[in-house]
């Protein structure tokens, strides 16, 4: 086989690779785009390769030990769940991601799911379509300027939706030890409380903004829901893997839970049978959050550039992980 280039793209499911084109070959740079899709192919294709852009296949010791010139990692997005971070660390491979390329878009479709369910949009534009023509099929509807939403997480998107929150007159609560404790500045219509069990009980609905990690895995489980207000609402464009479905499910079927938008889920693509398409008030989304035009070409430029800034021997911007490089 052809020596590969120092850049490859292991696998994207994009249509192109124009943007990061244009980036390496102002750089002088060559590269290469695959469609890998496992450790095994990562491994017989990817030889000699400095640097890697990946999507979807999982990076472990496996890959690490296998292909010993592989020191960078960038991946097309925030979440780096299918990288082992411990692994890269001990083998010396700096993960990057990018984490402000589609933070509007995060924060708008959060806010397009909480006012479609708590307003109940989706339901009632069903049934119009199917020939109904009644508002008080929505009935309880309560005023958004009198609720109180809970966050959980405020990084750059939670920041980002409690803007868009605060511009409805609601009352905002924030549950987040890290960013509490960073002593960063605090915007002053969030008031932060000391425990998640006090967001849950306080709010009528619960966005949540914050990473997946194995301490936080089902974070809303039943007793989770069990603490929440009656009828208050869910709404999840982080990680899927936060949520028990199956609670989710009973909460929204014993009227506990009033509603859900959802963007992320356990399994994707959500799978057909997936009980909770049997309620009306539960608005899905297929993982959707982070797309627009823009923010699909900021995160593929913003990919390629942080790949050619490590080549050269510059700071990265977006390291996940901390490597000494010599």
């Amino acid at each position: 086989m052809e020596q590969n280039p120092k850049i490859i793209i292991v696998d994207c499911d994009h249509d192109k690779v124009d943007t990061e084109k244009a980036v390496f070959d102002k750089a002088g740079e060559d590269f290469r785009w695959l469609h890998c899709l496992n450790e095994e192919e990562v491994i017989r294709e990817c030889q000699g390769a400095v640097c890697f852009l990946n999507q979807y296949c999982r990076m472990n010791a496996k890959v690490f030990e296998a292909i010993p010139t592989l020191k960078f990692i960038v991946r097309y997005g925030v979440g780096v769940d299918n990288v082992n971070l411990e692994d890269a660390t001990k083998y010396g491979v700096q993960v990057c991601n990018v984490p402000d390329y589609g933070m509007n878009e995060v924060a708008d479709q959060a806010l397009t799911l909480m006012l479609g369910v708590v307003r109940k949009a989706w339901m009632l534009a069903e049934r119009t379509r199917k020939g109904g023509w009644n508002y008080a099929d929505a009935i309880p509807v309560h005023r958004l300027s009198e609720m109180t939403v809970g966050i959980v997480g405020t990084g750059r998107i939670g920041r980002e939706f409690a803007e868009r929150v605060h511009a409805l007159k609601c009352t905002i609560l924030a549950y987040d030890p890290q960013y509490a404790a960073s002593g960063a500045e605090r915007l002053p219509y969030i008031t932060y409380v000391d425990t998640m069990d006090e967001l849950l009980a306080q709010s009528d609905i619960v966005s949540l903004h914050c990473s997946l990690d194995e301490t936080n895995r089902h974070m809303m489980n039943r007793e989770a829901f069990a603490k929440m207000k009656d009828g208050s609402y869910l709404v999840n464009v982080s990680r899927g893997g936060l949520v028990d479905e199956a609670a989710l499910d009973e909460a929204l079927t014993s009227g506990k839970i009033a509603g859900a938008g959802l963007d992320v889920f356990n399994n994707e693509p959500i799978e057909k049978d997936n009980p909770l398409f049997r309620h009306e008030n539960v608005l899905i989304t297929p993982h959707e959050a982070w797309y627009s035009e823009e923010a699909a070409l900021e995160l593929k430029r913003k990919c390629a550039e942080e790949a050619v800034r490590f080549l050269r021997g510059e700071p990265v911007k977006y390291p996940v992980n901390h490597i000494d490089r010599e």
